[in-house]
């Protein structure tokens, strides 16, 4: 079985994907969203096509016995608040695949993120050994409970912390492939998660502070300029960690251009009331730049901003 923890727009789409191809696929999911997959099972639109998917439904991640992969599509910022959850799937052997925003908890190995994973909780109740990382590039919207709306790209490249090329990696590579979803296995994964976090870093502070959609951000010449100006510190902290990604500043904000004109997940959190996922990606950024000398002023600018326009 594969469970998906975290059944909204991006989770919600991969579980529909994996139940629709004939995985074993289970969801933990809350309120009027777990009531609605539980009656009606889940609603997808999407570049699949429109179809429905049932699930196993679950409010826990303690309700499912020993399943093979468990996969991480909630906001980093939330483990406080269900890591308790996962001690059971980690006796069991479960591997654990992080796709979520930002500089996941497994990123140093010598030392603990801070600003991801305070006092090191995480990292001491899953072992290291037990992770697969991975990226999402897609966007997902849940219009109402138990209805997920997928739009954009079907790439989720996934990969060993350590680039090991282990049979279980394979494994859940093919598994993907065959629900729709492109999923290849890279032996350095964290220069992909960096190449996530550069749009992450300058796309979501901007739009929550501004309100505008990515394209509205993209066209508009000052606004780019400023995007561009938090990519390139991005990138300086990127290359003091010993990690080349691979695209210029520019680049990467073409490749933004190529999305949906959308509104990124930081803005639809704000405009929702609910807590914000700045700590995974400016404040964990901001955190390795320290470490590494390296000056960030105008990612500390829109961290703070957006920090305070957040409460």
């Amino acid at each position: 079985m594969i469970v998906i923890f975290g059944a909204g727009g991006i989770g919600g789409f991969i579980a529909g994907a994996l139940a629709r191809s004939g995985v074993e696929t289970g969801v933990v999911a809350r309120g009027a969203h777990l009531a609605a997959i539980r009656e009606h099972g889940l609603h997808i639109e999407s570049s699949l096509g429109n179809f429905e998917a049932r699930v196993n439904a679950a409010s826990d991640l303690r309700e499912f016995d020993a399943p093979e992969y468990v996969l991480l599509t909630f906001k980093s910022h939330q483990w406080h608040g269900v890591l308790e959850q996962f001690e059971k799937a980690v006796q069991s052997g479960s591997t654990f695949v992080t796709l979520q925003n930002g500089l996941p908890f497994w990123y140093t190995r010598e030392r603990t993120l801070e600003s991801v994973d305070p006092g090191g909780r995480i990292r001491a109740t899953i072992p290291y050994k037990q992770i697969i990382g991975g990226v999402v590039h897609t966007s997902g919207t849940m219009p109402k409970p138990g209805l997920v709306r997928q739009t954009g790209n079907m790439l989720y490249p996934i990969g060993e912390p350590d680039g090991s090329p282990l049979p279980r990696t394979a494994r859940l590579s093919k598994i993907m492939e065959g629900a729709g979803l492109h999923a290849p296995v890279e032996s350095d994964i964290r220069r992909l998660v960096w190449r996530k976090l550069l749009g992450n870093l300058a796309l979501n502070p901007v739009s929550a502070l501004t309100g505008a959609t990515v394209r509205e951000m993209l066209q508009d010449e000052p606004t780019r300029a400023v995007l561009r100006a938090i990519m390139e510190e991005g990138l300086a902290v990127a290359r003091a960690a010993g990690v080349e990604i691979g695209v210029t500043a520019e680049e990467r904000l073409e490749m933004a251009m190529h999305i949906a004109d959308v509104k990124t997940s930081m803005l639809q959190d704000l405009e929702a009331g609910k807590p914000l996922e700045l700590e995974p990606i400016c404040g964990a950024t901001i955190e390795l730049a320290r470490q590494y000398g390296v000056p960030v002023p105008r990612i500390e600018t829109v961290y703070a901003l957006t920090k305070l326009r957040a409460k």
